[in-house]
């Protein structure tokens, strides 16, 4: 069977309520073909594009509730889609997929504010369920929590906003999520594999430096407002509240 055209857009099955768009950027016909299949069989809508240009287009005017990126793209690769989405203040969640498992690149894409990663081959399903994941991430609590706050930095949990003093900080929906986790738990040390599994939703197969990455990335934008400390040996946490 014929892998889906450049610009395809999938319908979502009739019995199944529709999860939001997702763009899929892969030139590989058949591991397009087999992404779209899930994530339509999922609830999603589907849009593929076989090249960065156009991927970076699709996303620019579809506005999808994410983006499955492949790394090696013709055209603009998957890494410099996400760059310059970031640099246009779009954080719609990205997931990579690559078939290089090389550390360096993972950490680029992460740097840039990829909200996942997976490496070819890997589990249709467990992308499908990576995506629900991220978008849970995205979308934020039903209800509208109270707001988390430490210090000078506040959580606002029903909109997924991150504020330092009175200046919003745009992070990422894994970002978010990852604090929002160490600042409802002030004065516990959590391993880097508990975090993995507590946040990303999965196993240590990610590798702890996916976590290591994304400390880096929350401090280095929340800048001496950052609550995280870093425990050697044991893993990151954040200073109960004084008084």
């Amino acid at each position: 069977m014929p892998g889906p055209r450049a610009g395809y857009s999938a319908a979502v099955p009739t019995d199944a309520p529709a999860r939001g768009l997702v763009v899929v950027v892969e030139d590989e016909p058949a591991i397009a073909e087999v992404i779209r299949m899930n994530l339509a069989r999922a609830g999603y809508g589907v849009h593929v594009e076989r090249d960065g240009d156009a991927g970076l287009s699709a996303v620019r005017t579809l506005r999808p509730a994410a983006v499955i990126l492949d790394v090696g793209l013709p055209g603009l690769d998957g890494i410099e889609v996400c760059r310059r989405l970031r640099a246009a203040e779009d954080w719609v969640p990205v997931l990579f997929v690559t078939a290089r498992d090389d550390e360096v690149d993972r950490i680029v894409g992460l740097e840039l504010g990829a909200d996942d990663y997976v490496t070819k081959p890997f589990s249709p399903r467990e992308l499908v369920a990576r995506v629900g994941t991220v978008l849970r991430r995205a979308r934020g609590p039903l209800a509208g929590p109270a707001p988390l706050s430490l210090g000078r930095v506040r959580l606002d949990l029903a909109d997924h906003r991150c504020f330092v003093d009175d200046t919003e900080v745009a992070l990422t929906a894994t970002e978010f999520d990852l604090l929002a986790h160490l600042m409802r738990r002030p004065g516990r040390v959590l391993s880097r594999e508990q975090l993995i599994s507590e946040v990303w939703g999965y196993s240590a197969l990610a590798g702890n430096r996916t976590v290591d990455v994304h400390v880096a990335q929350v401090r280095a934008k929340l800048g001496d407002a950052s609550p995280i400390r870093t425990v050697r040996g044991v893993g990151y946490g954040v200073e109960a509240a004084a008084g």
